[in-house]
């Protein structure tokens, strides 16, 4: 078993137990070959029930920061995070977009599943914000499919002032990969990259029900002072 495999036949269990899940739709999962897992963002802890419910190993990126192996503490827990496969990004200004492309294509090129967020960061009031188009480059310059995630009650367990996490039920809806064929070949073009991303938040939209906002979530949490660490 690999160490991603036995890490989650140790925590799904114990996720499920304080959170019940709710899955549903694991069967629209290819098997096999490259996949982008495409989510709504509502709270930090989201990929870990992305990974519970999913029935493949996921890939997402973490920022550098937790990979600081400066102690014994940060260095195991940086070592756990490299065997289960998350991937490190600089997210100073000017080197997180292009890093996190190339990572996310070597992923998709070995045939894994790379999970992403598209807004970008989380949503400050639980509407679903613009997606950032690097989403769609990916699926566009890779081909391969892309199937909307849709969380819900992820952002009850430990919101703004809380301690103590809350143990409601969480909600993980996978849904068809969404038909990209339209702009199919044009990944270096604006528009297609535009049109194809909102085309996935629409997708996610519908498994979500949240209402859509035609603006990107980090521009309103810059003006609300919910800067931040970004996630």
């Amino acid at each position: 078993m690999s160490l991603y495999g036995a890490a989650k036949a140790i925590v799904a269990p114990a996720t499920r137990m304080m959170w019940p899940v709710k899955a549903e739709g694991a069967h629209h999962v290819p098997r096999t070959g490259g996949l982008i897992l495409a989510a709504n963002h509502l709270a930090l802890i989201d990929p870990l029930f992305i990974g519970v419910a999913c029935p493949r190993p996921v890939r997402f990126i973490a920022k550098q920061e937790l990979f600081d192996e400066g102690t014994l503490p940060r260095r195991t827990f940086a070592r756990v995070l490299r065997g289960l496969g998350q991937l490190s990004v600089d997210r100073r200004p000017g080197q997180s977009a292009q890093e996190a492309m190339d990572n996310s294509l070597e992923v998709l090129e070995r045939g894994e599943v790379f999970g992403i967020f598209p807004e970008g960061t989380r949503s400050p009031d639980g509407r679903l914000y613009k997606g950032q188009t690097g989403l769609a480059w990916l699926a566009l310059t890779t081909g391969v499919p892309v199937v909307p995630v849709a969380l819900a009650g992820t952002e009850r367990i430990l919101p703004p002032g809380r301690r103590v996490p809350s143990f409601n039920r969480v909600g993980v809806r996978f849904g068809e990969p969404v038909d990209l064929s339209p702009w199919a070949g044009r990944a270096d073009r604006a528009k297609p990259r535009r049109e194809a991303t909102d085309a996935i938040m629409e997708a996610i939209a519908k498994l979500s029900g949240q209402e859509r906002v035609a603006r990107y979530a980090a521009s309103v949490k810059a003006e609300l002072g919910q800067g931040g660490p970004r996630g």
